[in-house]
C-alpha cells in the first residue's frame, strides 16, 4: 500500500507539469490519479469510506484555509475588499440561493436537495484560476478581486452546507433558533479567529525555541487549536482557522519567512491528497448515469447562478461588463465542495451517493470547460497585462530571534529612473544594502560599478525604519 500511495504521490506532482501544456487546473489531473489508481480503474487501491475520507478532508482543509488566510496580504485584501467580500459572502449565498432554485425547477430536484447541492458548490478555488495564469498577468483589480474572493469564500460555503443538513435533519426545525445559530457561528468564528490571530505573534515571538523545526510544528499545534476552540464553544472553526491565519500571516513575527515557506508546502501536500483520496472514492462507472443532470447543474451553475451572483454583488462597484464576464467565469469550483460532498454520507442523509457523484461531476465539468478556456477569455476580452517574471533564484532573511531588518525583492521594470544608473550614485538609505541582483538566469554579486539593467532583481536587505525611504528611492 506504501509502496502504491508513493508512486501515486510522484506521478501527481510530475504531472503538475503539464497544467500549462494542456490548460486545465491540476486538480483535473490529480482526480484522474485518483480514479485510474481506484476500484473501477486499475483496482490497485479499493477505498469507500465516506466517514474517514471526511476525517481526512477535515484534517486537510484546516491547513489549506490557513495557509489560504496566511497567505493573503492586507494590501491585497484592502484593494478589493468590498467587492471580495460581498463576493464572498452575499455572492456565495446568491449563488447557492440562485443554483438551488434552477436546479429545482429545470432538474426537478426536491426544494431542500437542491438547495442543499447549491450549498455544496457555491464556493470557487482560487488555485485553480491562478495555475492557469501562472506565468501570464491579469489586470490587477480583478487578479486581486479574484484573490481575495476565492481565498475567502470557503467558510461561507461551509457555513451554508451544515446548516442545510441540519434543516433536513431536524424535523422540529425552528426558524429563529437556525438564524441564531447561523449567526453565531459567524460571529464566534470571526471571533475566536481574531482573539488567536492577535495571540499568535506574542506566541512565537516569545517561544524562543531551539530550533527552526519546532517552529513548523508550533504553527500546525497552533492552526489545529484555533480551530478546535471554536468548535468547542460551537462556533465554526473553519472561519476562525481563516482568520487567524489571515492575522497573523500580516504581523511580524520570529520565523515567519520559514513558516510561510512550511505552510505553502503542506497546504499543496494536502490539497493533492485530498484530490487523489476523493478521486479514490468516486466510482468512474456510476458517474454515466448522472450525466445528464450532472451536465444541467453545471452549466446551470456556470451560465446561471455564478452570473446572477455577481452580476448582483458588484452592482455598487465600478466594473466593466468585460471584468464581470470574466469575473464570472472564473468562478472555477474546486476541492471544498469535492470534500463538502461527503457530508450528506456522514450525515446519514438519504441518497448520499447522489450528492457526491452529482457534485463531483460538476467540479470535474466546471475546471474542464472554465478551465480550459479561462485564458483564451482573458485574451479575447483583452484583459492580460503581460507576463510574470519568475526569478530562477531568491533569497530569504529567515531568522529564530526577532530582527528589525527585511530582505526586501525589487524588479527593474522598463522606463524605471535606475535602468543605467551604477549602485554606487543611487541614494540608498544608509541602513542598506544590495545583497543580490538576479539578472536572466544568473547571480550578479553587486558592486558599487555595478549598472542596473531592466529586469533586473534586486534583493535589497534594510532596516524597517527606511523601508519607506527605499521604496520611494527605488520607484
Amino acid at each position: 500500500m506504501i509502496l502504491l500511495l508513493s508512486i501515486l504521490l510522484l506521478l501527481a506532482t510530475f504531472s503538475t507539469k503539464l497544467t500549462l501544456r494542456v490548460g486545465v487546473p491540476g486538480l483535473v489531473i490529480f482526480l484522474g490519479l485518483g480514479m485510474l489508481f481506484g476500484s473501477d480503474g486499475l483496482n490497485l487501491i479499493y477505498f469507500d469510506d465516506p466517514l474517514l475520507a471526511q476525517r481526512i478532508a477535515n484534517i486537510a482543509l484546516i491547513i489549506i484555509l490557513f495557509e489560504g488566510g496566511f497567505a493573503t496580504k492586507k494590501e491585497v485584501l484592502q484593494s478589493a475588499f468590498a467587492p471580495s467580500f460581498a463576493l464572498a459572502t452575499v455572492g456565495v449565498l446568491f449563488t447557492a440561493v440562485a443554483l438551488g432554485l434552477a436546479t429545482h425547477y429545470i432538474v426537478g430536484l426536491s426544494l431542500e436537495a437542491s438547495f442543499l447541492v447549491g450549498a455544496i458548490v457555491s464556493s470557487t478555488d482560487a488555485a485553480a484560476v491562478f495555475s492557469i495564469f501562472r506565468n501570464k498577468s491579469i489586470r490587477p483589480k480583478l487578479a486581486t478581486t479574484l484573490e481575495a474572493e476565492s481565498a475567502s469564500n470557503d467558510p461561507m460555503a461551509i457555513i451554508l452546507t451544515i446548516s442545510m443538513l441540519d434543516y433536513i435533519q431536524n424535523a422540529d426545525f425552528q426558524v429563529f433558533a437556525f438564524i441564531a445559530h447561523l449567526i453565531w457561528q459567524i460571529v464566534g468564528g470571526l471571533g475566536m479567529g481574531y482573539l488567536f490571530g492577535r495571540l499568535g505573534p506574542h506566541l512565537f515571538n516569545r517561544a524562543r525555541l531551539e530550533s527552526g523545526g519546532f517552529y513548523y510544528v508550533l504553527v500546525l499545534g497552533f492552526c489545529y487549536l484555533s480551530f478546535g476552540v471554536a468548535e468547542a464553544i460551537g462556533a465554526n472553526g473553519f472561519l476562525a482557522v481563516f482568520i487567524a491565519g489571515y492575522l497573523l500571516g500580516n504581523s511580524e513575527f520570529v520565523y515567519k519567512q520559514g513558516i510561510a515557506r512550511f505552510l505553502e508546502g503542506t497546504s499543496t501536500f494536502s490539497n493533492i491528497i485530498l484530490f487523489l483520496m476523493l478521486g479514490l472514492l468516486v466510482f468512474p462507472s456510476e458517474l454515466p448515469a448522472f450525466t445528464k443532470e450532472g451536465m444541467l447543474i453545471a452549466l446551470l451553475l456556470m451560465l446561471v447562478a455564478r452570473p446572477a451572483a455577481v452580476f448582483l454583488t458588484t452592482l455598487f462597484w465600478d466594473y466593466s461588463l468585460k471584468e464581470k464576464i470574466f469575473l464570472c467565469w472564473g468562478g472555477i469550483r474546486g476541492v471544498v465542495p469535492i470534500v463538502l460532498a461527503t457530508y450528506p454520507a456522514v450525515a446519514g442523509v438519504d441518497h448520499s451517493n447522489y450528492f457526491f457523484n452529482i457534485v463531483f461531476f460538476v467540479v470535474l465539468v466546471s475546471a474542464l470547460i472554465q478551465g480550459s478556456t479561462l485564458d483564451l477569455l482573458a485574451h479575447r476580452l483583452d484583459l492580460l497585462v503581460g507576463t510574470k517574471k519568475t526569478p530562477p533564484h531568491s533569497l530569504e532573511l529567515i531568522s529564530t530571534e526577532t530582527t528589525k531588518c527585511e530582505l526586501l525583492e525589487f524588479e527593474v521594470e522598463k522606463g524605471s529612473s535606475l535602468v543605467g544608473k551604477r549602485l554606487e550614485y543611487i541614494p540608498l538609505p544608509k541602513t542598506t544594502l544590495v545583497t543580490a541582483i538576479v539578472r536572466h538566469d544568473d547571480i550578479v554579486t553587486p558592486r558599487g560599478d555595478t549598472e542596473i539593467q531592466e529586469g533586473d532583481i534586486l534583493f535589497i536587505l534594510t532596516h524597517y525604519d527606511d523601508k519607506e525611504r527605499l521604496l520611494a528611492v527605488l520607484e
